[in-house]
C-alpha cells in the first residue's frame, strides 16, 4: 500500500515540481540529509522547498520535535506544500512561507533563527550560501545536495564561504544506490548586515 508521503510526492511530480525517476529514490535522497546532521535541530528551514524535498521527508520521518519552515517563492508550490503539510498532519510544527529568500532573511522572525538550512536544488553555490547564511544562528549548519563529480574547491571556495561567515565546506557521501553527495557548511563567524543583498542580486552578481 502506498504511503501518504509517497502519494504526495507523486502528485508533486505530476505538477512538475519534482524531477524524473522513482519517487522512492527521491525519498532515499532526502533521507541522506538526516545523516549529515549530528544533533536533531530545534528549528530548520528548507530553502526552495516547493517540490517537497527534502523538507517533507525530513519533517514526516525524522526528528519528530523539529519545527520546520518550508520557504518557496512560487505560490503554486507553496499551495501544494500547504496541502501536503495538512494531509500528513504536520500543521503543528511545519510552517509554509511564500516569499523570496533575500527578503525573508531580513525578517527578524527568521534572521539568525535556524539551527539547520537544507537546500536540494535552490541555486548555484554562491546564491545558496548568501541566502542561507543570514537565516542560520551561529553554529548552525547548511546542508546542500551536490553533483557527484563536483570539485569542492571550485564550487565552494574557502575565501567565498568565509566571507559569508561559514567555515570550510565539507563533502559528504552517504552510501546508497546510487550514493548521495552532499556538502555541509557551518556558520562560525559574523555576517555583514548587508547580506543578503536585494532580490535578484545574489544570482546576477554572485559573490564567488
Amino acid at each position: 500500500m502506498t504511503s501518504p508521503l509517497v502519494e504526495l510526492l507523486d502528485e508533486s511530480r505530476t505538477l512538475g515540481f519534482l524531477g524524473p525517476g522513482p519517487v522512492e529514490a527521491h525519498v532515499r535522497h532526502a533521507d541522506a540529509f538526516a545523516r549529515a546532521v549530528d544533533v536533531p535541530p530545534a528549528r530548520a528551514l528548507d530553502l526552495g522547498a516547493g517540490g517537497g524535498l527534502p523538507g517533507l521527508v525530513l519533517a514526516a520521518t525524522h526528528w519528530p520535535t523539529t519545527r520546520w519552515t518550508f520557504l518557496d517563492a512560487q505560490q503554486k508550490r507553496t499551495a501544494f506544500l500547504e496541502r501536503a503539510v495538512g494531509r500528513l498532519g504536520l500543521d503543528g510544527r511545519v510552517t509554509v512561507c511564500a516569499g523570496r529568500a533575500e527578503e525573508v532573511a531580513r525578517d527578524p522572525a527568521h534572521r539568525g533563527g535556524y539551527d539547520l538550512v537544507t537546500a536540494r536544488s535552490f541555486g548555484a553555490p554562491a546564491v545558496t550560501a548568501e541566502c542561507a547564511a543570514p537565516l542560520l544562528r551561529s553554529g548552525g549548519t547548511l546542508v546542500v545536495s551536490e553533483p557527484p563529480q563536483a570539485e569542492l574547491s571550485d564550487r565552494w571556495p574557502v575565501a567565498g564561504v568565509t566571507a559569508l561567515g561559514f567555515g570550510p565546506a565539507a563533502a559528504l557521501v552517504v552510501d546508497g544506490d546510487p550514493p548521495v553527495h552532499l556538502v555541509r557548511l557551518v556558520r562560525v563567524g559574523p555576517l555583514d548586515e548587508r547580506v543578503p543583498r536585494r532580490v535578484g542580486l545574489p544570482s546576477k552578481r554572485p559573490l564567488f
